[in-house]
């Protein structure tokens, strides 16, 4: 049998499953990060992008980078 390789914003999955339990994470981290830089003054996206890095890290468990 052939394999199937579903391929999603350039990330393979080698089945259904695996892509949809990708996708259910990625939909509520994706949000944190998706900023309309031409909507916004450059000082509010600085601080949205801050504060998004913040949560990741509190979220993850890592260290924010300095």
């Amino acid at each position: 049998m052939d394999e199937v390789v579903i391929t999603i914003s350039g990330v393979s999955f080698k089945s259904a499953g695996q892509a949809q339990r990708f996708l259910s994470a990625h939909d509520g981290i994706n949000n944190l990060f998706l900023l309309r830089r031409h909507q916004v003054p450059a000082t509010q996206y600085r601080a949205a992008r801050t504060e998004a890095f913040q949560v990741w890290a509190e979220v993850t468990g890592v260290a924010a980078a300095a």
